[in-house]
């Protein structure tokens, strides 16, 4: 990354232009703090991944769902158990917690 004063940008602007389109960083500074930066611009794919969902699922931590659609809508997934199971595991976990 190149770092260069306003007055230095604004007088050779095309040079660090190109640089940028080369894919190289300037750092613009303000009385030698940088206050700005020229960067390449992103990609789609940049773009796209620039949300958690997306980098999360880039890392494989999780996977898209197959099917399209709302799994709680009529027909949808069962959530439904055997008789008595719901209480058994309330009871069992009543239990560990003593």
């Amino acid at each position: 990354m190149t770092a260069v004063g306003i007055r230095e940008l604004k007088n050779n602007l095309s040079r660090y232009v190109q640089d940028v389109a080369r894919g190289d960083s300037v750092a613009i500074t303000l009385h030698g703090r940088v206050v700005a930066e020229l960067i390449p611009p992103r990609t789609r794919s940049t773009k796209r991944r620039s949300n958690r969902w997306d980098r999360l699922v880039a890392s494989g931590a999780i996977h898209p769902a197959v099917e399209s659609g709302d799994p709680l809508e009529a027909g949808g997934l069962d959530f439904s158990s055997p008789e008595g199971t719901t209480q058994e595991w309330n009871a069992w976990d009543r239990e560990d917690d003593r």
